[in-house]
């Protein structure tokens, strides 16, 4: 955030040589016939080399500190096979995670409804939660989900 206001604060300076720049150097001769165009170009082309360089450098910073997963979840299956979660059910718990509905969780794995409401209700029972929060709470603490 530091970072980020010395750079407004270097661009504020450098526009402000800028102005001062051309009164200095009595360029309005340039500018009489077309003097607002000229403004408005000029303040335009600082502004566009600004935003591009700005745009690039916190793109870079940002996605250096974002850590990128290149492996899908790997379940622990030690912890699965004691809490007796089947993989089917773990699917069905990553998809709870994700905040898919019942219905958007049996769509995906072409299963009926009153099939993700049973793997579902053995999860909360495996898990001991009573709600989906809870389970995912549960999930999470337990490393079986991110």
């Amino acid at each position: 955030m530091k970072r980020f206001w010395s750079n407004i604060a270097l661009y504020g300076l450098s526009l402000g040589l800028l102005l001062v720049s051309l009164q200095f150097f009595r360029y309005k001769w340039i500018f009489v016939r077309n003097q607002t165009e000229w403004y408005a170009g000029a303040v335009a082309l600082v502004f566009c080399i600004a935003g591009i360089w700005l745009g690039t450098h916190w793109k870079q910073q940002r996605f250096k500190t974002l850590p990128v997963e290149s492996n899908p979840i790997q379940p622990p299956s030690k912890i699965l096979e004691q809490l007796g979660i089947t993989p089917r059910e773990f699917e069905v718990l990553q998809l709870i995670a994700q905040g898919h509905s019942n219905q958007e969780i049996a769509d995906q794995l072409y299963v009926s409804l009153n099939t993700i409401k049973t793997h579902i209700s053995n999860l909360f029972s495996k898990l001991d939660a009573d709600r989906r929060t809870q389970a995912i709470k549960k999930a999470k603490t337990l490393g079986l989900i991110p």
